[in-house]
Order: structure tokens, then C-alpha cells, then sequence
């Protein structure tokens, strides 16, 4: 299991993004860089240095996802026909923390990991605690009955912040979602434009 160890929002300063379209995010009053040079004028990045940062951005954005974890879905990508980068995506999108937060069962992609691993969501009926879990299509993911009221789950439920794809299928009064299709880069709704065209030049240096 992995830790996220720094926090959350160093990763929006250091991009110089809002990753997740959050209202408290630090870059909304200061879009300049973290450290006493943040606000210096930065050079232009090397090729590599625009992939590198491509990969953090779309690594960092599903929240928990280590190295390793991250390559083995790059690997899995490239052995399906087609195109890479949609392959990619539509993997990081079948996990079942990616699935809870997007059906907003809970405010952030943090608090989803964390929300099935204490055993409140079953997929199918079943309880599952893995959050890399894949999920399938045709897959029905609930929140245990025990768990529904819960002050994370209302926040999120009555959350106006982010709307749910078309991908997922939300009962929102009985707390279940229903995976249609496994979803394309234009299907997912980031909040900054992802380029993981440029994750799958990285990895194939």
C-alpha cells in the first residue's frame, strides 16, 4: 500500500495548475512556483522535461498511484491494439478509486482510497477493499448500506463542485453506480488538459 507523504497541493504549485479543479487549491491566488525563486522567470523545459512533467501531472492526478503501479498500467497500455495514450487513460479510469471519486461517493481522489480501504464500497454486491481494483463494464459499484450516512458521503453527494460522466451511471439516492464503457481522453472531465501522449513518449525513451 502507498502513501502520499507530501501534501496534496504541492503538486498544483509545482505544476502550476489547479489538478483538481479545487476551490482551495494554492495556485488560484498564487500561480507562481513553491520556494523563495517561485516567482522568477523559468526557463524554457528540454523535451524530456515537458514529458517528465506530463507524467507527474497525470500520475499525481489519480492521487496514490506509485511508480510502479503507474508503469504496470503504461505496460498493460501498450500491449492492447490501437492507441496507447486512449489505452492509458481508459485503464487509469477503470480503477475503483478512480470510479468512486468520479461518481462522487466522496469529495477528493484521496478520501477514495482511503474509503475503500476501510471496507465501504462493494462492487456487485461484494465488499471490496483494494482501490486498484478494476473495475469492469457492466460493473455495479455500491456504497455499503452502513456507510451511506456517513458526513463524507453527504458532503459529496450534495456537492455541486463537479459533475459525473457519461461513462458511469449514478443512482444518487441509492448510492450506486453502474460502469458503461471503459472512457477515451475526450470522455474524462480533468480539470487541465492532460497530454498522456507525451506519458507514453517517456516511457518508450
Amino acid at each position: 500500500m502507498t502513501k502520499r507523504i507530501q501534501a496534496k497541493h504541492k503538486l498544483d504549485r509545482r505544476m502550476g495548475q489547479n489538478i483538481w479543479g479545487r476551490p482551495k487549491s494554492p495556485v488560484n491566488s498564487r500561480e507562481y512556483g513553491p520556494g523563495q525563486h517561485g516567482q522568477r522567470r523559468k526557463g524554457k523545459l528540454s523535451d524530456f522535461g515537458v514529458q517528465l512533467k506530463a507524467k507527474q501531472k497525470l500520475k499525481g492526478y489519480y492521487g496514490n498511484i506509485s511508480e510502479r503501479q503507474f508503469k504496470n498500467i503504461y505496460y498493460e497500455a501498450i500491449r492492447r491494439a490501437g492507441d496507447t495514450s486512449e489505452h492509458l487513460v481508459g485503464l487509469l479510469e477503470s480503477r475503483l478509486d478512480a470510479l468512486v471519486y468520479r461518481a462522487k461517493f466522496v469529495p477528493t481522489v484521496f478520501a477514495s482510497r482511503q474509503f475503500i480501504s476501510h471496507g465501504h464500497v462493494q462492487v456487485n454486491g461484494k465488499r471490496v477493499n483494494i482501490p486498484s481494483y478494476r473495475v469492469k463494464p457492466g460493473d455495479v459499484v455500491s456504497v455499503k448500506d452502513a456507510s451511506k450516512q456517513l458526513a463524507v458521503v453527504l458532503e459529496a453527494v450534495q456537492s455541486g463542485e463537479r459533475d459525473t460522466p457519461d461513462y458511469i451511471e449514478v443512482d444518487p439516492a441509492k448510492l450506486t453506480a453502474t460502469f458503461i464503457r471503459r472512457p477515451g481522453l475526450a470522455d474524462i472531465p480533468y480539470p487541465v488538459q492532460m497530454e498522456p501522449h507525451l506519458v507514453v513518449e517517456f516511457y518508450s525513451r
